[in-house]
């Protein structure tokens, strides 16, 4: 029997619903019964996850674990956030709940490894790069990331900004640029490590984009049909 996903969504609302968007679209479904079933807990209210990592705002933890427990209330098999960032409080979430969640930094370094992709680019927020999520994730595979200069970085926090507030073309012109950039001093690929930037950047654009939801998506396929690989981490 297909297993029931639960999406700790709100972070932020259109990343939710590209999550789901590339769950739909890659299922192998030749009706509407053979979708997965997947209940979303929109909870746009949690805390701005960068700005708590900084120290500057409030703890979104309780907020995430709060959804965690009334998406396992209402029957979900296993979790996955749509939100990068958050990952930050994944072993936290994990104890609160006594169901499995998927770990997306580590799913798109296993994704890497596959390709034989050895050096890739990293465009995130402040939060994501300072945690070191997809950093110590890639280094399991012996992957090397290439994080933006501190400049880039403004650059790139602009272009996440920008899109947060639908300002698409903004987004776009900031994150290019800083992408560009990092092929240059040696990506082979460069990971959208915030769920806004697959929004606006795609490998159509002579650059190779690596996307975290995508990724994701299709992990949460295999987890409902009961074949997930993933390694659990404490």
């Amino acid at each position: 029997m297909q297993k029931v996903v639960g999406i700790i969504g709100g972070m932020g609302p259109l990343a939710t619903v590209d999550l789901m968007n590339k769950i739909i679209s890659n299922t192998p479904a030749k009706k509407d019964q053979d979708h997965i079933h997947i209940i979303v807990d929109n909870f746009s209210q949690i805390p701005d996850r960068t700005t708590a990592i900084l120290g500057k705002g409030s703890d979104p933890a309780p907020f995430i674990i709060q959804s965690a427990q009334r998406l396992e209330s209402a029957g979900a098999d296993f979790l996955v956030m749509a939100c990068n960032t958050a990952h930050f409080y994944y072993k936290s979430i994990k104890k609160s709940v006594s169901i499995p969640i998927l770990h997306m930094p580590l799913e798109t370094a296993r994704f890497l490894h596959e390709n034989n992709i050895r050096n890739a680019g990293l465009l995130a927020t402040d939060g994501t790069i300072n945690t070191k999520l997809y950093q110590s994730s890639c280094q399991i595979f012996h992957i090397h990331v290439i994080e933006p200069d501190m400049q880039m970085q403004k650059e790139v926090m602009e272009g996440i900004y920008a899109i947060k507030e639908s300002d698409l073309d903004k987004g776009r012109l900031f994150l290019s640029t800083v992408a560009n950039k990092l092929i240059k001093r040696g990506a082979e690929a460069i990971i959208a490590g915030c769920t806004e930037i697959p929004l606006v950047l795609n490998s159509s654009q002579d650059i190779c984009i690596i996307d975290p939801t995508e990724i994701l998506a299709k992990s949460v396929i295999k987890a409902a049909a009961g074949h997930n690989h993933q390694k659990q981490l404490g």
